[in-house]
């Protein structure tokens, strides 16, 4: 019972710890390449999730809702694509204009773009929760006990792989292609990078283009997880992939996910052995003593300025 128990807490918190990676990995690519937080990628993500209902529900009312492979397909797609253009947005409006200011500027600025966002969904979808019925049904049971049974469901399945998935091809797109190399010229020095060809302002709107759609499919996967939304599910998400992106080591991808697991899975272990009302606290208090012993993050790098 204890480790049927401790099993499947696991593979619960492997799945959320995934959804917050993918988050996170939006917010380490954008303070990498300029230096900032991102404050409004939460909303980003709460964006990617109206959006793949949305396209869920246009499906239903064009009657190829029961064309299950092809709804999926349609809804990542759709999703990733308008999402990409708000992240866009985002960077043109709120971060470009004020690049050349005052570090706060574009912070205060990025909270405002935050503010409006979730304003804007808020009247345009309305208050109340959205439900959405479950679309990837089933799974697999993987230990039968007289009292409990661990089940690992397909969607949670297709949650891990897929983010293992995209954590392997954005890996290697920084690390091998030539826009990579471009991000991270622009990460070293911004002016030295543009002095030597690199096109610095398509550079940086397209970390946010990749950052946004990754927080699409995160919207996605958490839409058809758990089968309901609403405008602010994208603060506390938010807060929490940033969270991870500071303890795994911002800057650093493999620093988010791994972040975001550690995260994911101190919520599981603590909803499912202690009291639930206080996993946050947990959750930060963890943050606290990383911070304190290992300021960098677990994965990141001592920052050395030279003079």
């Amino acid at each position: 019972m204890d480790w049927a128990y401790f099993l499947q807490q696991l593979i619960n918190g492997l799945t959320l710890g995934a959804i917050y990676g993918l988050i996170a990995i939006g917010y380490t690519m954008v303070y990498g390449i300029i230096g900032m937080i991102n404050f409004a990628h939460g909303e980003i993500y709460m964006l990617g999730a109206f959006h793949s209902l949305i396209t869920f529900l246009i499906c239903q009312a064009a009657g190829i809702s029961g064309i299950l492979p092809l709804t999926l397909l349609l809804m990542l797609f759709v999703s990733m694509v308008l999402t990409s253009i708000y992240g866009w947005g985002v960077e043109r409006i709120a971060y470009r204009p004020l690049r050349g200011s005052f570090r706060l500027a574009a912070l205060i600025s990025a909270i405002g773009m935050s503010i409006f966002l979730q304003n804007f969904v808020q009247i345009s979808q309305g208050a109340r929760v959205k439900p959405m019925q479950p679309l990837i049904e089933g799974g697999i049971t993987l230990m039968e006990s007289p009292n409990f049974n661990v089940q690992l469901s397909y969607m949670q399945i297709v949650i891990i792989v897929l983010t293992f998935v995209l954590m392997v091809v954005f890996s290697t797109l920084i690390a091998k292609t030539s826009l990579g190399r471009a991000q991270r010229a622009c990460e070293q020095d911004r002016t030295m990078a543009g002095l030597l060809g690199v096109n610095v302002d398509r550079t940086i709107s397209t970390t946010f283009v990749m950052g946004a759609a990754l927080a699409a499919v995160a919207g996605m996967m958490v839409t058809l997880y758990y089968g309901v939304i609403d405008f602010y599910i994208g603060f506390l998400a938010g807060v929490k992939a940033f969270t991870a992106a500071v303890l795994g080591g911002i800057g650093s991808l493999p620093g988010a996910m791994l972040g975001g697991l550690l995260i994911g899975l101190i919520e599981a272990f603590w909803s499912g052995y202690l009291t639930i009302e206080y996993k946050d606290v947990a959750t930060f208090g963890i943050l606290v003593l990383v911070l304190i012993f290992r300021p960098w993050g677990l994965l990141g790098k001592p920052e050395v300025e030279k003079v």
